[in-house]
């Protein structure tokens, strides 16, 4: 492929061909699929009509492009994230019924004289501690038929999180 064939991908905005294939840097397409892609475009499309086509026109060409010769590589980066997310959301404090934790200040004194060294995890479960395991003692000490008539009470004092 010549200079001549390959001028228009002057008009490619590569962060926007970045943004819609979901990758955050140009490093993470390598050079030779690069290439290939620009050359599989060159030859379907022609560089004549390649140039009469609008910048934003080009990009998504060249994004679907990638994406095909990336499928692989797409499906692994998405699980990766996938994993992630699932990790996270496993090691959050799970909140039954999907309420709101009310904290009081002074049971942040509390966990001021304990040595956690910022370690995330101990701070997550000194809050389960904290918050949650009373809470559940609260619960257990009532009638279940106090469960049926429930009341919403709004409180809105303090801080929650």
């Amino acid at each position: 492929m010549s200079e001549k064939e390959l001028i228009w991908t002057v008009k490619l905005d590569w962060l926007n061909v970045l943004r819609k294939i979901g990758l955050d840097s140009i490093n993470e397409i390598p050079e030779y699929k690069r290439i290939k892609a620009i050359k599989n475009i060159t030859r379907i499309h022609g560089t004549e009509n390649l140039l009469s086509f609008k910048p934003n026109e080009l990009e998504q060409i060249v994004a679907n492009e990638i994406k095909d010769l990336m499928k692989k590589e797409l499906n692994l980066k998405r699980r990766k994230e996938d994993k992630v997310q699932e990790q996270m959301s496993n090691n959050m404090v799970p909140l039954k019924d999907g309420g709101i934790i009310r904290i009081n200040l002074n049971d942040l004194k509390d966990l001021k004289d304990l040595n956690l060294d910022g370690n995330p995890e101990d701070i997550i479960k000194q809050f389960y501690k904290k918050f949650v395991d009373n809470e559940d003692d609260d619960k257990d000490s009532d009638d279940k038929d106090s469960d049926d008539k429930e009341k919403v009470k709004e409180d809105n004092t303090g801080y929650y999180i």
